[in-house]
């Protein structure tokens, strides 16, 4: 089976002022998806603030996290940087680490065209030979995979899997429909942006990439597991008590509701990065009251 299915659980990097990780809040952090059984374990995401991190941090907190897992449960380590040469070095890295796959993401500060994106890619899956999954992060990179980009890099033979946002100007259905069409079938593709993952898990997709699943594990495995055996009123229904850590997320930024959910549930003390600034003592009231209110921690 592959990496890439099921609950992919992303969960924040706790570190200091300086960028230095915790590693004892990480290891607590993962374990708690490890016995949550999630189907895998992202690490160095968007969520795990890689771009705000050091290589040597890097390198810490994916070793710090392979040492934690006991049960096998595969590690997707985010390897995306500004330079090749600096991605290709993550990738090497993140492999002796222990990571069993790996994110990328196609990050620039000058807009990157499709052709630089594709030999961008093709570089750094020559410097490996784990398996790497695409991610397509418009929001933050400012980069946008068109489908014949898509095409050209499924054909690279480790990479595997594609990390759709959610679709703008069409339904998740028939934008699955479109790339199921074009990409070869054991392609894995999967959805981020928490709040339509339901929709998109009922629609067919292969991965829900989660930033919920990172710090409240075992709900997101339950709605995954409701959804992907087709049991709509069950998913529905554990999609619709996340409602208010959905508002949330839209509102505030989903990066400050989970630090403010792991300061609430005693996993770390840690802020995200500066310039990120935590939530306000009003905005995490309504944080902790979502979390009561739907008996999710």
């Amino acid at each position: 089976m592959s990496i890439f299915k099921g609950l992919s659980a992303f969960p924040i990097t706790p570190s200091d002022a300086t960028g230095q990780v915790d590693t004892d809040a990480l290891s607590r952090l993962v374990a708690r998806l490890e016995t949550a059984n999630v189907a895998s374990i992202g690490l160095l995401g968007s969520t795990g603030t890689y771009a705000y991190l050091s290589r040597p941090e890097r390198l810490r907190a994916v070793k710090a996290a392979a040492k934690t897992i006991t049960d096998g449960t595969p590690l997707i380590v985010g390897v995306g940087a500004l330079r090749t040469s600096d991605a290709v070095a993550l990738a090497e890295d993140a492999q002796s680490g222990g990571a069993n796959a790996l994110l990328l993401a196609p990050v620039s500060y000058t807009p990157l065209t499709q052709d630089e994106v594709f030999e961008h890619f093709r570089t750094i899956a020559a410097a490996t030979d784990l398996p790497i999954c695409i991610y397509n992060n418009p929001g933050t990179t400012h980069f946008n995979f068109d489908l014949p980009l898509l095409e050209q890099l499924a054909d690279i033979p480790n990479i595997a899997a594609v990390k759709m946002p959610l679709p703008a100007n069409m339904s998740i259905s028939v934008e699955l429909a479109k790339l199921r069409a074009s990409l070869p079938a054991d392609f894995a593709i999967g959805y981020s942006g928490d709040w339509g993952c339901a929709a998109a898990l009922l629609a067919g997709a292969d991965t829900w990439y989660s930033v919920l699943g990172g710090i409240l594990p075992q709900i997101a495995q339950d709605l995954t597991v409701a959804a992907q055996s087709g049991d709509v009123s069950a998913t529905h229904a554990l999609d619709a008590a996340l409602e208010p850590l959905w508002t949330l997320f839209k509102e505030c930024g989903s990066l400050r509701v989970v630090y403010a959910i792991a300061k609430h549930l005693g996993l770390t003390d840690a802020e995200p990065p500066r310039p990120i600034l935590p939530l306000g003592p009003d905005t995490e009231k309504r944080v902790i009251a979502a979390l009561e209110n739907g008996k999710l921690a």
